[in-house]
């Protein structure tokens, strides 16, 4: 019945969403991009971003990751991140400063992350939901008129609830509980294709 109740959550906000976006994008300039970093570690993610102003966008991305792994390697997620982008030149050219949400559900066990240094991520499995808000600074480089490429990291705080279990593979739970970091919140190098 839980998981029952999370796909109709999703469901819901996948389709608020996507319904509402051709109403509020008519006549915007707007960018498909893709986060090469999220695509090497498998997670399937999609951003699209509009001009709301000269200097003011926002984007909103979403990855996804369903995949499980030899070794009882999982990290399956999904996460929305929308953002507020300030430009200092104009929109899709140059620097920015953004502010972002983080939104999302998450079952991990023994994660491919490059750099991560979490043991406890390698021993138990996790499952459960998080939710933050950050601050990011990027540079958006034009490579013609339809491509371009851009980087972004981003700082701030991530909270989670979830459920811990014995090990990456067992399916006893151990522990119920929450945390809240200070962490990075956005890593990105993007390819985008700008559509006018």
């Amino acid at each position: 019945m839980k998981h029952l109740y999370r796909t109709l959550q999703r469901t819901i906000l996948c389709i608020a969403i996507f319904s509402s976006m051709p109403l509020a994008l008519k006549g915007q300039h707007m960018a498909l991009k893709t986060n090469l970093l999220s695509d090497l570690t498998t997670t399937v993610n999609l951003g699209l971003e509009v001009s709301l102003a000269p200097k003011w966008s926002l984007d909103i991305s979403g990855n996804y990751n369903a995949w499980e792994f030899k070794d009882y390697r999982k990290q399956k997620q999904w996460m929305v991140q929308p953002e507020a982008r300030f430009w200092f030149c104009e929109t899709f050219n140059g620097h920015f400063l953004a502010l972002h949400g983080i939104g999302g559900e998450f079952n991990m066990a023994n994660p491919f992350f490059p750099f991560s240094l979490n043991k406890e991520l390698r021993d138990y499995r996790y499952e459960g939901w998080m939710y933050g808000a950050g601050i990011g600074y990027g540079y958006h480089w034009i490579l013609s008129p339809r491509w371009s490429i851009e980087a972004e990291i981003g700082v701030g705080y991530v909270g989670t609830t979830y459920e811990q279990y014995e090990c990456i593979r067992c399916g006893a739970l151990l522990y119920e509980g929450c945390s809240n970091k200070f962490t990075i919140t956005k890593l990105a190098v993007s390819l985008i294709f700008m559509i006018f």
